[in-house]
């Protein structure tokens, strides 16, 4: 994770996990729907209802009672209580009631189906409609019945729960996380091994468009470094960029050779380079014979 120092001395993170994912979260619910806004935020992650049982409730409650102990911490702080610590903030996991927990199922149950999409199916993201991110379900226990779970929510999902239907075009990523992505591109040009090229601007666009291609993709149900997700690939598209300069000016040179012309000053240094070592080469060759080659200087003195 990426610092500087401001100018009070004091380290400031120019970007971090926790806002990264907060502006991820607020980003996918706008191409959700859910029958209350407070069932948006998940407590646990989980690849199908079949894995809600005693430990992932348990494993939910406690995340539950973390995330409300730093909220009420991050107030207290706020109001001005420097004094106040997060294990006073967090309450027991215990008094979490179960009817309160909302599970987070990965499926694509309520995604279209695709026929012909693609003519391998190699996954069930495969046989169905093509989509921006990962999709998912919330779930909770029903008030009335705590032994019945019900559906609160979906992804890629425009009306009510019950009676919306698919789409995947009526949400956006959040200004913040659009500005994060900016950012992010910007400090990784300035890299010692980037700034100095002349099309670093074009680097940094390609980076952004592959940001906001790919920003929702991240999945948490298997990492919670989006901050990792995003560097490999902003890595990805500034070497691409690289990649395709590099190919265009080795044609161009190629041409000027054809023609008889001065080709740049990268191919003259690395025609000399290749000349110089091929001279070092042959220098050293010449100057340390192979043992078979030289004369025997005992037979030659009894002769």
């Amino acid at each position: 994770m990426a610092m500087t120092i401001s100018p009070t001395g004091r380290k400031v993170r120019y970007l971090n996990n926790r806002d990264l994912l907060a502006e991820i979260h607020k980003s996918k619910n706008s191409f959700s729907s859910f029958t209350k806004p407070e069932y948006s935020q998940h407590d646990i992650i989980l690849t199908s209802l079949d894995k809600v049982n005693i430990r992932t409730v348990a494993e939910a409650k406690r995340n539950r009672a973390k995330r409300l102990g730093l909220i009420a911490f991050n107030e207290a702080r706020l109001a001005g209580d420097k004094k106040i610590k997060l294990a006073e903030c967090t309450p027991d996991y215990k008094t979490i009631q179960k009817g309160d927990l909302v599970f987070r199922i990965m499926t694509f149950d309520h995604i279209p189906t695709a026929p012909g999409r693609k003519k391998t199916v190699k996954s069930t993201a495969d046989a169905h409609d093509k989509i921006n991110f990962p999709p998912f379900q919330h779930w909770k226990y029903n008030d009335e019945n705590l032994d019945e779970l019900i559906c609160v929510g979906k992804s890629h999902w425009k009306g009510g729960v019950e009676k919306g239907y698919f789409s995947k075009d009526h949400g956006r990523i959040t200004e913040d996380l659009g500005k994060m992505f900016i950012k992010l591109s910007e400090r990784y040009a300035q890299r010692s091994n980037w700034r100095g090229y002349t099309y670093n601007e074009e680097m940094r666009g390609q980076a952004i468009l592959q940001l906001s291609q790919i920003g929702l993709q991240f999945d948490e149900s298997k990492s919670e470094n989006p901050f990792a997700y995003y560097t490999a690939a902003v890595t990805n598209s500034f070497t691409r960029v690289l990649n395709i300069e590099k190919k265009m000016q080795n044609i161009r040179d190629d041409m000027l050779e054809i023609n008889g012309l001065t080709p740049s000053s990268t191919r003259q240094y690395r025609d000399e380079f290749a000349e110089e070592t091929a001279r070092q080469a042959e220098l050293y060759k010449n100057f340390r014979m192979p043992k078979s080659e030289e004369p025997d200087v005992e037979e030659e003195e009894g002769t």
